[in-house]
């Protein structure tokens, strides 16, 4: 769940398109995690918090501060199929979304994958 797509999602050319999805992928490769994500979302929040609690690095793009944070989020759902926020990539491997990363952390799959990225710097997260 989380944020869709504004209600003033404007067409955009195939070139638009193509810059935003390069853009889109050149960020999620730049840090071992890295979420998408908007201030006021609620699902986004609980991610950063789980993410903070297991002592995981990561970056975040607010695309609601962003001035192309629209064209970034729309290159996410047709590179991803997914339209929501957060969208979490680790180790520049798209996870998902809120639920996805939730439902990886209750079946003990969060913390290998963080470790695997390099995102936990010391392997000692027992959640």
């Amino acid at each position: 769940m989380g944020s869709i797509l504004s209600s003033h999602n404007t067409q955009m050319t195939k070139e638009e398109m193509e810059s935003a999805l390069n853009k889109a992928k050149e960020i999620a490769a730049s840090s071992p995690v890295f979420v998408f994500s908007k201030t006021y979302c609620g699902y986004c929040n609980r991610v950063k918090a789980l993410l903070k609690q297991l002592g995981a690095t990561y970056k975040v793009l607010e695309l609601d501060t962003e001035s192309d944070g629209g064209e970034i989020q729309a290159a996410l759902a047709d590179w991803t199929g997914q339209r929501t926020v957060p969208n979490v990539f680790i180790g520049g491997k798209h996870i998902g979304g809120c639920d996805s990363v939730l439902e990886k952390h209750r079946a003990g799959q969060l913390v290998p994958l963080l470790n695997d990225a390099g995102a936990i710097a010391n392997n000692t997260a027992q959640f």
